[in-house]
């Protein structure tokens, strides 16, 4: 029980030897993870209007997510040049493996969000969001040598096939990317209509290649909406060129 005296409440210990039995370590810090599964839905203001909720850490975790990933890579494939490395790394941090990572844990019994508004389930991407978030809080809570050896050794080595997402999974936000500075073209992505509000905001996302308006698609999330777009308009230019 002595590594239970630093947590105040019942909360605190569960949410504690959650992690420990997933991740094999106990917060230091459980006020960062606790933050890390709290969804902006459960938001609390603060005075002087400042928001609390995952979506700082969230913004913290994306960054040391992706350069863990982008090192272990890296070490992994020593002859693999730019292109390929880049494009596992969105592979594996991409948010539809990030979800299915957080729904294997059991992320989504511990988050904190307001489930009575979500009744078709649109926070889908909220259980790769808390993993961001919960990377974050990771590296605040122990830095980045022990986030790395948690994320690589833990979830990585255990959890993701890398030879299947090689072979398999495709970004196409990526390929498009790689097609457009291969021929020189100039991609944006721009939001052109959002409906809802806060949590419960749909985006709707076009692309344009040179100015010129291809394939639009909907999501909950920039990013969703972002590759649905880049599928529909890698599709289209493959149509084209046959």
């Amino acid at each position: 029980m002595l590594k239970f005296l630093r947590y105040h409440d019942k909360a605190e210990r569960d949410l504690a030897e959650f992690i420990h039995n997933i991740f094999g370590f106990y917060p230091r810090n459980i006020t960062l993870y606790q933050l890390a599964f709290t969804h902006k839905s459960m938001s609390v203001k603060l005075l002087g209007g400042i928001t609390v909720s995952n979506e700082r850490l969230e913004y913290l975790g994306d960054a040391v997510l992706g350069s863990v990933v982008a090192e272990y890579l890296f070490r992994r494939f020593p002859t693999k040049q730019e292109g390929f490395l880049t494009e596992m790394r969105s592979r594996i941090v991409s948010r539809a493996s990030l979800n299915k990572l957080s729904q294997k844990f059991g992320f989504e019994q511990h988050l904190s969000y307001v489930r009575s508004h979500d009744p078709h389930g649109k926070f889908r991407c909220i259980g790769g969001n808390a993993f961001e978030a919960f990377t974050g809080a990771l590296f605040l809570d122990r830095g980045y040598d022990f986030t790395y050896k948690i994320i690589v050794g833990n979830v990585i080595k255990y959890h993701l096939d890398i030879e299947n997402i090689e072979k398999n999974e495709v970004n196409f936000k990526s390929k498009l990317l790689e097609w457009s500075q291969k021929h020189k073209h100039h991609i944006e992505y721009k939001i052109v209509k959002t409906k809802g509000e806060s949590y419960n905001k749909l985006y709707v996302i076009q692309v344009f290649i040179d100015g010129k308006g291809y394939e639009t698609a909907s999501d909950y999330s920039i990013k969703g909406a972002e590759q649905l777009a880049s599928e529909k308009t890698w599709h289209v230019l493959e149509s084209n060129d046959n």
